[in-house]
């Protein structure tokens, strides 16, 4: 094999390797959780837990609650977003 061909090979080679590894940081539909706690919720929408609770406190998303546990819909979060978007002036 040329010097050119093993370059062509290590360049595919580390190309797929990356893309390997960027899918498997990807998790499908299905894997994610709809129910976030309220920290999870907070990751979810770069805020920190006391902003999430303000929003509760607010009822600008509502709470699912299971047994002793507060949840929030990962659906409701995404409302909450899209509603917030503004336009540019």
């Amino acid at each position: 094999m040329s010097t050119t061909a093993n370059f062509a090979d290590a360049l595919i080679e580390a190309i797929v390797d990356g893309v390997v590894k960027r899918l498997a940081g990807v998790q499908s539909p299905s894997s994610s959780p709809r129910l976030l706690t309220v920290e999870a919720a907070a990751q979810y929408l770069s805020r920190t837990m006391n902003g999430v609770r303000h929003l509760i406190h607010e009822d600008k998303v509502p709470v699912v609650k299971l047994d002793a546990r507060v949840f929030l819909d990962v659906r409701d979060l995404d409302r909450v977003i899209e509603e917030s978007k503004e336009t540019a002036l």
